[in-house]
This record gives C-alpha cells, sequence and structure tokens, in this order.
C-alpha cells in the first residue's frame, strides 16, 4: 500500500531541508588539514530523523547537506553527503521509535539516535577522505565527533520548539 503525499509533508521536507542547508552554511569552522570545515547542520540531521517521518527526513538531511556542498565549493562531496547524511536521519528515525517501548525519555532516544548519526558521519567521510587525502583524513575524527557531540547538544535544545510545530507532534 502507498501512500500519497500531502502538500503538507512536501512543504515540510523543503522547509527542513533549507534548513539543514542554512544550518551548514552559517557558521563553519575550519579543518585546514582537510580543506573541510564543521558546522551546525547536524543537529537539524538529527531533527530531520525525528519529525517529517523517516521517509521525508531522510530525504530532506540529504538534499539539504548534499547543496550545502555544492553552495559551499565541495562538489566531489555532494553525492557522499547525500547519502551518509540521508542515512543519519534514517538511523535516527529507527532509533527513536524502535525504541520507543524500552526508552521512555524522547530526549534518551534522541540522545541515542544522535550518537548513531555521529558515529555514521565519522566513519562515512573517514572512508570518503582516506580515498582523497590518504592518512591525513584521520585528522577530521575529532572535529567530526565535535561536530556531532554540538548537533546532538543543539537538537536537545531545539528538540521542545519543534514539538510545538503544527504538523510534527504526530511524529514523536
Amino acid at each position: 500500500m502507498t501512500q500519497k503525499l500531502k502538500t503538507s509533508d512536501i512543504t515540510i521536507t523543503g522547509l527542513i531541508a533549507a534548513i539543514v542547508c542554512v544550518a551548514t552554511l552559517i557558521i563553519k569552522i575550519p579543518v585546514p588539514a582537510t580543506q573541510g570545515y564543521i558546522h551546525f547542520g547536524d543537529a537539524f540531521v538529527i531533527l530531520a530523523g525525528i519529525f517529517p517521518g523517516m521517509g521525508l527526513g531522510m530525504l530532506s538531511a540529504g538534499i539539504g547537506s548534499g547543496l550545502a556542498d555544492l553552495f559551499s565549493g565541495y562538489p566531489i562531496f555532494s553525492p557522499v553527503t547525500f547519502c551518509i547524511k540521508a542515512l543519519c536521519a534514517l538511523v535516527v528515525s529507527l532509533i527513536y521509535r524502535k525504541t520507543a517501548g524500552v526508552i521512555k525519555s524522547r530526549y534518551a532516544r534522541l540522545i541515542l539516535g544522535g550518537l548513531a548519526s555521529t558515529g555514521i558521519v565519522t566513519g562515512g567521510y573517514l572512508l570518503f577522505e582516506l580515498a582523497l587525502y590518504g592518512t591525513a583524513a584521520f585528522v577530521e575524527i575529532p572535529m567530526n565527533l565535535i561536530q556531532g557531540g554540538s548537533g546532538i547538544a543543539i537538537s536537545c535544545a531545539l528538540f521542545p520548539l519543534f514539538s510545538r510545530i503544527p504538523g510534527f507532534k504526530e511524529h514523536l
């Protein structure tokens, strides 16, 4: 059985993709060893795994993050970023929903999903960057962990706000 997309679903997906993109672009902390940067977009990738639903969350996280790479001058990373961030949103969504019967705290489930997301980002980019930069890619590991930790903290801080947005409550 297929579920029909509503206009509000498409709107929310586009809105979250835009938020992910802008959050990624606004504050960039450069990592000179790989010419990359850390950012706050991962907070919204985590939230995308919870609020628009699994499939739409994957799309919004992947599109927003992939576009940020294109706009930042990192087109080679864009397809990889799309896949990594979509996978992050998928895993966050699965963890958040599948652990609901065991872990009652929404924040604990969000944090658990955020930790898994951080692992996916760190491992995914390490594999890709090893091919590009060789062992210099290992320099990014602490930066990706910092980015993941800040993403978890920011997503926890914004969670109550997102919980109040009309149309988002049904995803809790």
